[in-house]
């Protein structure tokens, strides 16, 4: 039987046939963890039948994979107007609102698919979930309003109630001293062996870096002599095992070997604490040689989904997990180095009128906002054609070659360095040479099988020269283990 589409036109038994075959060679690729080719396939196939709600839920999926949220979005919106009984376009749909912290709007896709299943155990099931983080996070905002803006150090307990096991044997700071290059050797081997750091020094190390990071800009200055080396690193998403290569390859962070890690340290990877308390460790230690950016999961909302909650709970507690979230806030947002070049996570911005003035202007201390200048510097991406669009993932937007020229000029750089998406070799290079992206997270996911990579700048010319390299071994352990649970059994 024919289908007719929205032009009151109907497709013939040969496009209904085409289109099925795009839809399975789509299927093929995702089922391989081609996402991209899936996308593009399942697009030749709506590309034909523009009503059929199973490619756009199909596709969403595909794009919920790649984080583009708000093309997930946009394709289960589409899939549910195509069919509104077709229930796993509500699923999808679900999802996307999740990955976007719309939690809420998640909770009415999960009724709709469980008033109409009433019997379906799985309905239920995710619909209880869901409702259980909607209510967790409502009671969280709830007592966090007239929070008192103390230090870790002030609103949890002192370091000398807690007492160290006569079975420890991993690294120590003796006497409460701050950390040592020693302790750090010590701990990478210790993380490296899939041991844990005592409580002590790990509350030890949060403590500190909550003091030294509140005393911070949201952008920070750094001078790089004209004979010195600089290294900028993209996310890390919790793949300890490759930020250890990073540094067998480039050397260990020093005062002669500095480094930037830009954002995006933890989630994904189920080795975010080893992760995140190496990078604190190394803050501590070379405080004006090591530098750490916000990212967009350095967030509560992040967290809660993509396993750095999970995971700090497993390996800690959850008092612990709440007191990450509190130092993430102080994090700086972008740095300037030598006055030419801006890194940040994400991107630029909706307006031409952004200067460097008003970046050190920002106030960071506070869960990311869906828009403005903060929303911005973590969540946008570029785009090959002038001007903008919206984000596709939802958050953000989109910026052009003209949009970044016309900010460079305005603020007398040379270049931007950022983050935030997967690239094939590590690195991508756009906009005439203008806007350069990172991204150290090789094999991505344990699936992307995408290398890393991190730029080596010399103080003089401020030239980039990238370093390229592949994922190493780790222990069996799966991304996403300490994920929620909902989003795994959406996803």
């Amino acid at each position: 039987m024919a289908a007719e589409i929205e032009n009151g036109k109907t497709l013939s038994p040969e496009q209904i046939a085409e289109a099925e075959k795009y839809k399975n060679e789509a299927n093929e690729f995702f089922k391989k963890k081609v996402y991209d080719k899936a996308i593009e396939f399942y697009s030749k196939a709506i590309e034909i039948d523009p009503t059929n709600a199973v490619y756009y839920a199909n596709r969403s999926l595909a794009n919920l994979r790649t984080e583009l949220f708000g093309y997930a979005l946009n394709d289960a919106v589409s899939a549910v107007k195509s069919d509104p009984s077709y229930l796993k376009a509500y699923y999808r749909r679900a999802a996307a609102h999740m990955s976007l912290g719309k939690f809420k709007l998640a909770l009415s896709d999960f009724e709709v698919v469980s008033k109409r299943r009433p019997n379906d155990a799985d309905a239920k099931k995710k619909f209880v979930e869901c409702n259980k983080i909607v209510k967790k996070m409502a009671f969280e905002r709830a007592i966090a309003v007239d929070r008192p803006e103390k230090t870790l150090a002030e609103m949890y307990q002192s370091l000398e109630s807690i007492s160290i096991e006569d079975d420890y044997s991993g690294p120590k700071l003796e006497n409460e001293e701050t950390v040592t290059l020693e302790f750090m050797k010590e701990l990478m081997q210790w993380y490296k062996d899939q041991k844990k750091l005592h409580k002590k020094y790990a509350y030890k190390i949060l403590y500190d870096i909550d003091a030294y990071l509140r005393k911070q800009p949201s952008l920070v200055d750094i001078a790089i002599p004209d004979d010195g080396k600089f290294t900028v690193c993209g996310d890390i998403h919790g793949q300890f095992y490759d930020l250890l290569n990073i540094f067998e390859k480039n050397g260990l962070p020093s005062e002669t070997n500095p480094y930037l890690f830009n954002g995006d340290f933890v989630d994904r990877g189920s080795f975010s604490v080893e992760c995140i308390f190496t990078l604190f460790g190394f803050k501590l230690l070379f405080p004006n040689h090591f530098y750490l950016s916000r990212g967009n999961h350095e967030s509560i909302n992040m967290n809660q989904m993509y396993g750095f909650t999970g995971e700090v709970t497993a390996k800690y507690s959850s008092t612990m997990a709440d007191m990450f979230t509190q130092v993430y806030n102080f994090l700086p947002l972008c740095h300037l180095l030598n006055n030419k070049v801006l890194v940040m996570h994400g991107g630029l911005f909706s307006s031409d009128e952004v200067t460097i003035d008003d970046l050190r202007k920002v106030e960071r201390n506070r869960q990311p906002p869906e828009e403005g200048i903060m929303c911005e510097l973590l969540w946008s991406d570029p785009q090959p054609q002038n001007g903008r669009s919206p984000s596709k993932r939802g958050v953000g937007c989109q910026f052009g070659p003209d949009v970044t020229e016309n900010f460079l000029k305005k603020n007398n750089l040379e270049y931007v360095i950022r983050s935030h998406e997967v690239k094939d070799m590590g690195y991508e290079v756009a906009h005439n040479g203008k806007c350069i992206t990172v991204f150290s997270a090789p094999n991505y996911c344990d699936t992307m099988g995408n290398k890393g990579a991190y730029i080596i700048l010399n103080g003089k010319e401020m030239k980039p020269q990238y370093e390229v390299y592949e994922a190493v071994p780790h222990p069996n352990v799966k991304p996403m283990m300490y994920a929620n649970s909902l989003m795994n059994l959406i996803m």
